[in-house]
């Protein structure tokens, strides 16, 4: 039974990546997007201060927790203005998929270097035509003597242009039904044949989005992470902490957005008191911190569940979390900018664009509509319609 009120040490964590935070906050961040950087500064501080590598092992420089720890440090960042998206990819998903089905010699690699932030990996499972289908995946794995050879292409990948090396997902053919099956490979940043084009986006972000090719990419037979026949299992280990991590950032952008409102209904007066004393203004900011509690909540659920190594009910609750903080943080959002009204549209303030940002978290990494199948047919029974 996880415990609904937060321990000591888990109190103090967020009391101090709080305060890191507050020490980058927003400003730093739009200053970063502007100037088409990386927030450098920010992630090699958060790395000499262990929060990056939180979750992963300590035998391994990590800090011996796992996704309760690692999502409080996100939604902390997130609620200072200045979250870092890259958290999500390379300890969340890369990092808890090698610590837990990866070789000694990949875990020595790779999570050390992962933990104190001078190695990040990204994470490729989307497809062009594939969508949020991973059963059409259409890259794939062939032997050829001692290597492998990968073919295929990807889209949406966070952060390919300063990663190390990204954790691709694709299929090979099991040599017992012929069906293809998913598996996940190592491809270093530099593999002949491994190509990227940075999609022109509309969302302004620090960290960028690329299509991948991989064309006739060859790989050492040291590449595979994990066993080959347990691929969907290896997979949803990294797909579950994703969920977790991607409500941890909907919910800190949610409180942030929450936060510039209060503090401007609390001081802006028009008439004889600050407009936060009228209902109109107040109800729906307090119905917006009500709903990101409760998408908190069911976060930490999940968290827990996954920490607990309970795979199946993680899977439920990770994907309810997900959905809860989404459209808890696109509320938040929009009402905060109605809050504001035409400054809430100015670049002073910083709220429009969270606009675009927000909407996010309503579809990546997987669309609210594909989480609501899920939840319909895993835990309600329901017929597919698919």
């Amino acid at each position: 039974m996880t415990a609904l009120i937060e321990t000591d040490e888990h109190k103090a964590l967020r009391s101090a990546v709080a305060a890191l935070g507050k020490r980058y906050g927003r400003a730093y961040l739009t200053k970063v997007i502007a100037d088409g950087a990386h927030p450098d500064e920010l992630w090699s501080e958060a790395a000499k201060l262990g929060y990056l590598g939180v979750n992963l092992p300590e035998a391994y420089g990590g800090g011996g927790g796992g996704m309760a720890e690692l999502s409080i440090v996100l939604e902390e960042l997130g609620a200072a203005g200045c979250p870092l998206l890259m958290m999500v990819v390379s300890p969340a998903i890369c990092g808890t998929v090698i610590a837990r089905f990866g070789t000694d010699a990949q875990k020595q690699q790779w999570l050390p270097a992962l933990a104190d932030g001078t190695r990040t990996m990204a994470f490729g499972i989307t497809e062009p035509d594939a969508g949020s289908n991973s059963h059409r995946i259409t890259t794939t794995a062939r032997r050829d003597g001692d290597t492998w050879v990968l073919t295929g292409r990807k889209v949406f990948i966070s952060g390919v242009d300063i990663a190390d090396a990204t954790l691709v997902v694709g299929r090979m053919e099991d040599a017992r039904t012929g069906r293809l099956k998913p598996c996940l490979f190592i491809v270093p940043r530099d593999a002949e044949g491994f190509g990227r084009r940075q999609i022109d986006m509309e969302l302004q972000g620090a960290e960028k989005q690329f299509e991948l090719t991989l064309d006739d990419v060859r790989l050492p037979a040291d590449a595979l992470v994990g066993d080959e026949d347990a691929g969907l299992l290896q997979l949803f280990a990294g797909l579950n902490p994703e969920r977790v991590m991607t409500a941890a950032f909907a919910i800190g952008m949610g409180r942030y957005a929450l936060s510039k409102a209060v503090e401007y209904a609390r001081e802006r007066t028009v008439w004889k008191a600050p407009i936060g004393a009228h209902q109109a203004i107040a109800h729906p900011l307090a119905q917006a911190h009500i709903e990101l509690e409760l998408a908190r909540l069911m976060m930490q659920k999940a968290a827990f569940l996954y920490d607990s190594g309970d795979d199946i009910a993680a899977g439920e609750a990770a994907n309810m979390a997900k959905y809860a903080a989404g459209e808890a943080c696109v509320k938040a959002v929009d009402q905060a900018v109605h809050t504001l009204g035409g400054n809430g549209l100015t670049r002073e303030f910083g709220l429009a664009s969270l606009i675009t940002a927000s909407r996010v978290s309503r579809i990546a990494p997987v669309s609210r509509e594909m989480i609501l199948n899920y939840v319909s047919h895993q835990t309600l029974g329901l017929p597919k319609s698919y």
